[in-house]
């Protein structure tokens, strides 16, 4: 008990080392921190390694003495020399010879959808189209000619494993670094949790290899190995995005949730978006209160959905804000684990223009009621007569009124019957005004 205790602490403390916010700090699982903290390790090495010639470029802080964001924006330009990240329609992506994502701009979020601590010291196969897996290894090797490189498509196995590909050579056996033969475009199309229709975005990557130092990495005999060859590359979308895009893509945010998802916290951009208080959300109940009456039921089912297989997928659903107006969002929720067990919900919401909103409620197909088998009308309680929805269970609506009446349990009220964490006790307990 001692050990794990002191074990917790040291995650604790290696956790608000990370250059992170605090709500995306507060969201890392045990095993998050410790790969966040390896590959902000290795970046450190590797940025040292740079900075040699240029003392004056890194601040020797990380982890045991932090590297800030700032310091990894700098490293970027450093990387690339692209005068600003924020400007720049694409993100920097640097990805090692066995396929590892050594680093990523925080920008990858406003394309993809994923944030950095999802996808850095990750397989980058994880997230590329399975077609499109072998064209990457390609242009990871040197030759474009990578060994063991199947004929045809690559199996899961192949494409999540992060060694078939990765050779070890000496500088000398290798072009120079500055050569025009190991400059890189390509096209590959990467999973994104912002599309609506493949779920995958085509992106060109523009870059080169170059070495990647002070890796201290080591050969099977146990003899140091020499820099290695990594991707350094620009990632835009292939096609270029809307106005509307440009304009929406920078007010993405994530909330966190209870597995009821009732919030619990909420990044800065979303209280810019949505104007409540960490505070002012966790004190409403259930998120069911923030959702549109007609966007409900459809919501509850994405739910259900991330219950059971831990992602909701796409959903697109209108939001109170408290100026008491409705905010279209695009969202997607996950589960996060612990232990092997859901802990709370992580979501990612981009918000929509009422045009856009109006579209996707046209395209929208609702399976009611819920069925009393798997307990969802139990959870939903959608026996209960909802307006504008045919009730098949009409005839029995009284009789389990007047049940629910009788017999007061868990947080139901004893005056209606309906319990107020349930979407009908959401509606009830919202604003009509807000309508």
């Amino acid at each position: 008990k001692r050990h794990r205790e002191r074990l917790n602490r040291e995650l604790e403390r290696l956790a608000g080392l990370l250059p992170f916010p605090e709500e995306v700090v507060a969201g890392l699982d045990k095993l998050s921190v410790l790969r966040l903290s390896a590959g902000y390790l290795r970046a450190k090495s590797f940025f040292s390694g740079k900075a040699r010639a240029s003392p004056r470029f890194f601040p020797k802080r990380l982890l045991g003495q932090q590297l800030h964001s700032q310091t990894v924006r700098k490293a970027s330009l450093h990387l690339l020399i692209f005068t600003d990240l924020q400007a720049l329609n694409g993100f920097v992506l640097v990805v090692t010879s066995e396929g590892l994502i050594f680093y990523s701009s925080h920008t990858i979020q406003d394309y993809l959808g994923f944030h950095q601590t999802d996808v850095m010291h990750q397989s980058v196969f994880e997230l590329i189209h399975t077609e499109d897996q072998q064209e990457f290894r390609r242009n990871l090797h040197w030759a474009l000619n990578p060994p063991h490189a199947p004929e045809g498509e690559l199996s899961p196995e192949e494409g999540k494993s992060l060694s078939s590909s990765a050779v070890a050579y000496k500088p000398d056996q290798l072009p120079p670094e500055n050569s025009s033969f190991l400059e890189r475009s390509f096209v590959c199309r990467f999973r994104c949790l912002l599309d609506n229709s493949s779920g995958f975005l085509a992106l060109n990557l523009q870059g080169r290899l170059k070495f990647l130092h002070g890796q201290n990495k080591r050969s099977e005999d146990g003899s140091a190995l020499p820099p290695q060859l990594a991707l350094f590359a620009i990632s835009t979308p292939l096609q270029p995005p809307s106005i509307l895009q440009i304009r929406t893509k920078n007010m993405i945010f994530r909330t966190k949730h209870k597995l009821d998802f009732t919030p619990l916290a909420c990044d800065a951009k979303g209280k810019i978006v949505l104007g409540y208080t960490e505070a002012e959300l966790r004190m409403r109940g259930t998120g069911y209160q923030f959702v549109h009456a007609a966007d409900m039921l459809y919501c509850a089912e994405n739910h259900v959905r991330m219950m059971k297989t831990g992602e909701s997928g796409l959903t697109v659903f209108r939001l109170l804000t408290k100026e008491n107006r409705w905010k279209w969002v695009q969202a997607n929720a996950r589960l996060v684990y612990k232990n092997g067990k859901p802990e709370y919900i992580i979501v990612t919401q981009r918000p929509l223009v009422d045009e856009e909103g109006g579209e996707h409620l046209q395209k929208r197909s609702m399976h009611l009621p819920f069925t009393f088998a798997t307990g969802e009308a139990l959870l939903y309680q959608s026996a209960y007569p909802l307006p504008g929805f045919p009730d098949p269970f009409q005839s029995k609506a009284k009789t389990s009124k007047s049940k629910k009446a009788s017999h007061s349990h868990g947080g139901c009220s004893q005056t209606n019957g309906v319990d107020p964490g349930s979407l009908l006790g959401a509606v009830m307990r919202q604003d009509k005004q807000v309508y």
